[in-house]
């Protein structure tokens, strides 16, 4: 299965050049039908320019901080001088989002660049 989503210019980029190995998301309705092995295309928002990687793993946890905390910072697409910190991810998703579906790291390696 294919699965498409939309990334900013930075964290595509991290993808793009493997540093970024876990993308954070909400485990809503959409995320749920995540599987190893599917395919999903990032599309980044600046340039439109698209990744297709491969679901490698999926790491299911309540909240942020606790995904924060089984990975280093540069997988998760800080850099090393970087503060990490899980309230970054409150610019995407509400506290109460958070709580209802609970969050899901997916790791992904690339499989094509395309413009």
């Amino acid at each position: 299965m294919k699965h498409k989503m939309k990334l900013k210019d930075k964290p595509f980029n991290s993808i793009k050049y493997g540093k970024k190995t876990i993308e954070l998301r909400l485990y809503d309705e959409k995320r749920q039908l995540l599987q190893v092995k599917d395919l999903m295309e990032f599309t980044n928002i600046t340039t439109s320019e698209k990744i297709l990687t491969e679901v490698v793993g999926l790491y299911k946890y309540p909240n942020f901080i606790e995904l924060y905390k089984a990975f280093d910072k540069v997988s998760l697409g800080y850099g090393e001088n970087d503060n990490a910190s899980p309230k970054d991810m409150e610019e995407y998703y509400s506290k109460e989002e958070q709580d209802k579906y609970g969050v899901i790291g997916i790791k992904v390696k690339v499989k094509n660049i395309s413009k």
